[in-house]
């Protein structure tokens, strides 16, 4: 067929789709409606594309404190205003203030974006969270392509932020405005929160949420998150917790000043030798931790949500290859998820104030900072593992009879969050999974942290879901980050599918 005659044969059929979808006749039934905006979104997949290609074409970078790249944020968030008032719906940039950086640069905050299509009180309202800021990236890290060029090779779509968070953000609006349209009233009310620093820690974003609890977020019955990915390539998945996080310091000092090992070796407390014993003494090889108590708070594992590990989508061949480690501290899939998913991890992540260059250099330390971090489960809490902490580290060092000065501190501690499993959006996200992949997803938990779940849960007390469209492949965060064009476009009906689900429950 030629170009104009694809052109004539698209441009007819969307009319028929808008003749059929209820401009000129009543409301389809669900299942009918959906095969109309599945085919909608079918014949748009190429301008979907497109509108994505022009956001990952926005620098959106919030993590280099660089002015020109916050401005790109800035413009990022004023492309999606445009977008959704466009859509009708009522937006408001709301004013974020500014952040003062440790070296004292001042940098403005890109404005928390919330806007409403909607109003009808006999209809749920559902509130989507997202984001449109980015990780660095650049060509010389390893990319095959440009990295703000969206660029699809067999039906993978290359792009930063293509599917943290880009991807995802333009997928529910894409459903959002399939049914505008079609000619069609949405079936739910629909309302977004959307940021510009979630790469850099939310910065403000509690703070706008606590501000619009009584106004904004009022009327919001539920809210969706679409920020993680599937744990297969293929099948797809409904999140329903994340860990927490407590993040610690240890610092072992002497001095300020380094000394030279040839003139002090042999008869001083090395502060270094002091530190790794520390934090060896904290896991063991097994990847149990061996700090007292620490599994007391633990929730134990139920025989319900041992059924939901077993039927898990998970090769562990192929996830041994995909992440090139020989063998892991477990042999079957059921443990693997566990302790990734449901029990308390701890990592050391590194030592500030060692010698790391290339080549030999005969110094001692006079002061050495050792990094490491604890992943929360329910029920833990941050107060009593911060003292459990400290008193394992206190009784290590007292042991050593060290003259150093050492010194514990908790920077930085972020809930777990769990959801109901059983809420009406739950139920209704399986089935429209079903309806629209054909199979049941994944119940799955998320083994890193995501605060904006857990500040939602806290602030609105509404339910809160992870519905994500990505597969576990798509590189998030790394070079050659994609998201496939199937999951992309699935996802908008996904989207679609899950409104009209919602609306049976009301």
């Amino acid at each position: 067929m030629d170009p104009k005659s694809g052109r004539m044969a698209s441009t007819a059929l969307a009319f028929l789709l808008l003749l059929e979808g209820g401009m000129f006749s009543s409301p389809a039934p669900p299942q009918a409606l959906l095969e109309k905006l599945s085919q909608y979104i079918d014949l748009h997949q190429d301008e979907f594309v497109q509108t994505l290609k022009e956001w990952v074409a926005v620098e959106s970078d919030s993590v280099q404190p660089v002015p020109k790249l916050r401005q790109e944020v800035f413009r990022m968030m004023d492309l999606a205003a445009d977008k959704l008032r466009r859509l009708g719906a009522s937006v408001d940039l709301v004013d974020a203030g500014t952040q003062q950086l440790p070296d004292g640069q001042i940098l403005p905050v890109p404005p928390v974006l919330l806007a409403e299509l909607g109003n009808d009180p006999k209809k749920p309202t559902i509130c989507f969270y997202g984001h449109l800021d980015v990780q660095p990236a650049s060509k010389e890290d390893g990319w095959l392509s440009d990295p703000y060029t969206l660029t699809e090779v067999d039906g993978k779509l290359y792009g930063r932020g293509a599917t943290d968070n880009k991807g995802p953000v333009l997928a529910w609006i894409h459903a959002v405005s399939t049914f505008g349209a079609l000619g069609q009233d949405l079936p739910v009310n629909v309302k977004f929160i959307i940021e510009g620093m979630e790469e850099a820690g939310s910065v403000a974003l509690e703070e706008v949420v606590r501000r619009e609890q009584a106004r904004f977020f009022s009327s919001v019955d539920y809210i969706v998150i679409s920020d993680n990915l599937w744990i297969s390539r293929r099948k797809p998945a409904l999140t329903y917790g994340t860990r927490g996080n407590s993040y610690f310091t240890v610092e072992v000092k002497c001095r300020d000043q380094d000394f030279h090992s040839g003139t002090f070796g042999g008869i001083l407390n090395e502060p270094m030798a002091d530190l790794v014993a520390l934090l060896g003494g904290l896991v063991d090889s097994s990847g149990h931790i061996l700090i007292p108590g620490i599994y007391d708070s633990v929730a134990p594992v139920t025989e319900e949500e041992r059924k939901m590990y077993e039927v898990i989508d998970l090769d562990l061949q192929e996830y041994r290859n995909s992440t090139q480690v020989e063998r892991f501290l477990f042999d079957t899939k059921e443990e693997i998820l566990m302790h990734l998913w449901r029990y308390p991890s701890l990592s050391i992540h590194g030592i500030e104030g060692a010698f790391d260059e290339p080549g030999a250099k005969t110094v001692i330390p006079g002061r050495v900072v050792g990094k490491f971090s604890i992943r929360l489960v329910p029920h833990m809490n941050q107060s009593v593992v911060e003292k459990q902490v400290k008193q394992h580290l206190e009784s290590i060092f007292s042991k050593r009879n060290s003259s150093n000065q050492m010194a514990v501190s908790m920077v930085l501690g972020m809930q777990p969050w769990i959801a109901n499993i059983k809420d009406n959006q739950y139920v209704a996200a399986k089935r429209a999974i079903k309806t629209v992949f054909g199979t049941e997803p994944d119940m799955i938990r998320d083994g890193s942290t995501i605060p904006v779940a857990k500040i939602f849960q806290d602030v609105i007390q509404k339910s809160v879901m992870m519905l994500p469209l990505g597969a576990v492949d798509d590189g998030e965060h790394s070079q050659n980050e994609k998201i496939n064009r199937w999951n992309y476009i699935e996802g908008s009906k996904l989207f679609a599918a899950f409104f009209l689900e919602m609306a049976k429950f009301h």
